[in-house]
């Protein structure tokens, strides 16, 4: 695997993990904790826009 394949890797599984992360926030927590769990998430999909930005330029 080259740096580009484990970057796109890792921009798959951090949006997996922040769809997760804002479906338990949104189904499974419907009160305060439930924003914390939405908030994290977003974060972790700018995470992935910074991985999937890096792809070609590593």
């Amino acid at each position: 695997m080259n740096k580009n394949t484990v970057l796109a890797w890792a921009t798959f599984i951090m949006i997996v993990m922040g769809v997760v992360l804002i479906a338990l926030g949104v189904y499974r927590y419907a009160d305060v904790a439930g924003w914390g769990f939405a908030t994290v998430g977003i974060g972790f999909f700018a995470i992935a826009w910074v991985f999937n930005a890096l792809k070609g330029r590593v």
